[in-house]
């Protein structure tokens, strides 16, 4: 038998936590000595403390983890709560991992002011182009936003495709247009397109005719599309340095997609006119 600072040491649990699980039924101490009452617990008890702490630390409620550990949960309702749990834990850890990568990318962006490329912008025409394409809404311009949308629609894009019997001609462009008037609520038309050549159509996806650029800024930016910002703020600040305006949402013209993320290489092409 433990007295409770020995158990709590052993358990790696704090005291003040044990007295809280007695008080709250959850685990009760092996024996109470009636005249001191001091608190005992036995060795096996540990194991119903390690499935407590874990059902804890997997976020179920103190009521949840009583019926757990107190076998009122069938196995296949446990099963199918810490799947659901698992799920939910993926979804944040994966949601975490996207904001440190925007995290990154604002502090490369904070850290090459000042010293924005001169000569790797290229002012150039761009053709029409024949695409096929899906189309979806963004909440927002924010590559967090833009992201959950946009690699859906390519992959249903690719299987219309390919049930289409239609291969790609050439890369994947993807462009943007403001859903909403400028003072509405900053929602995004998403276009995912692939250049084809096909009859124009609608249907099951759109194939249709890419309009001319005119003139557009273009800068190539290596690797993935979450960590574009910095790329995508030195084309501003050559485009405004050099005596030109945006006039519209750069196009994104996907010239390399390995597996590895990091290893794509994306040209921007944002449509401008003379200031």
């Amino acid at each position: 038998m433990f007295i409770i600072g020995d158990f709590a040491r052993h358990g790696r649990v704090s005291v003040r936590m044990l007295r809280h699980y007695d008080a709250t039924g959850l685990l009760r101490p092996a024996h109470v000595d009636p005249a001191s009452g001091y608190r005992y617990y036995s060795a096996v008890q540990l194991a119903r403390l390690n499935r407590i702490i874990a059902l804890k630390d997997l976020g179920f409620t103190l009521q949840q983890v009583r019926d757990i550990v107190d076998e009122k949960v069938a196995a296949e309702e446990l099963r199918g709560m810490l799947r659901l749990r698992q799920a939910e834990l993926e979804t944040a850890m994966a949601l975490a991992r996207a904001r440190l990568v925007q995290v990154e990318a604002r502090l490369q962006a904070i850290e090459s002011e000042g010293h924005m490329p001169t000569n790797d912008v290229v002012i150039k025409s761009v053709p029409t182009v024949r695409v096929a394409e899906l189309t979806a809404t963004a909440a927002g311009f924010e590559p967090e936003d833009i992201s959950p949308v946009i690699g859906p629609l390519y992959e249903e894009l690719f299987r219309c495709l390919d049930s289409a019997g239609i291969t790609p001609t050439g890369p994947g462009v993807a462009y943007y247009e403001d859903e909403d008037a400028p003072e509405g609520g900053g929602r995004i038309r998403v276009h995912a397109a692939v250049q084809v050549s096909a009859p124009l159509q609608d249907g099951a996806f759109r194939v249709l005719d890419l309009p001319p650029l005119a003139q557009a800024a273009t800068i190539v930016h290596r690797g993935s599309m979450d960590t574009v910002l910095p790329t995508a703020q030195a084309l501003a600040h050559w485009t405004d340095a050099n005596g030109y305006r945006a006039n519209g949402y750069p196009r994104e013209v996907s010239l390399e997609c390995p597996e590895n993320r990091a290893d794509w290489v994306t040209e921007l092409q944002a449509p401008v006119v003379q200031a």
